[in-house]
């Protein structure tokens, strides 16, 4: 995985909402702090936040549509296909999921075995698979009278969520918090430790 001394290593990101942590990732790569090429930016929304995020800042985008000319829905083997030709025009090393709306594909995940990494806003295996997601999980700690929350950093594999864990950061909740104030608290510990993952990987400790 480590790239040679005449590539640089490239990522891509893959967003379906505002892209935060996007930009977050942005920041270390503009400080050198993250030394990284940012390949490319794709989306399944034309419209996603995290596409414009990118594309006034400099960086390729795409947009996949998920249905075909008519309507109907592409079928997950096409629309991965069309991710994975975009991909491997970059020579993307890995890929970084930031709030991606979609579920990959067999086919996908095996073209980057262990060079696909998601941040999932709960402790995993608490609050994790396909009903958890945006403010749902948060709802949910809530719901639970959990005592801390954070975020998981993983590999993608076959499956929601199921991946091999790289990083688990924690949080209090505290009995004044509400779905926003967790989701900040949450979002500040993916906007530190993201980059810091990518760089980890980037240097070959996993």
């Amino acid at each position: 995985m480590k790239p040679s001394a005449s590539k640089s290593f490239r990522i891509a990101v893959l967003a379906s909402t505002r892209g935060t942590d996007l930009q977050a990732i942005i920041d270390e790569i503009k400080k050198g702090a993250l030394k990284v090429e940012l390949a490319c930016v794709i989306s399944n929304k034309e419209y996603c936040y995290a596409l414009e995020r990118a594309r006034t800042q400099g960086f390729k985008t795409y947009f996949v549509n998920p249905r075909q000319t008519d309507g109907s829905k592409k079928d997950t083997a096409e629309f991965d296909a069309e991710m994975l030709e975009i991909l491997e025009s970059h020579a993307v090393d890995l890929v970084v999921l930031v709030g991606f709306m979609r579920i990959l594909g067999s086919s996908f995940i095996q073209r980057f075995k262990n060079r696909i990494i998601n941040v999932h806003p709960a402790l995993i295996p608490k609050f994790c698979g396909k009903e958890f997601f945006g403010n749902n999980v948060h709802q949910a700690v809530l719901d639970a009278k959990e005592k801390e929350t954070g975020m998981t950093i993983h590999f993608v594999e076959d499956g929601v969520d199921t991946g091999k864990i790289i990083l688990q950061k924690k949080i209090a909740v505290t009995p004044t918090d509400t779905v926003e104030t967790l989701k900040e608290k949450v979002q500040a510990l993916e906007k530190e430790w993201y980059p810091k993952v990518i760089g980890w990987i980037r240097d070959n400790l996993y």
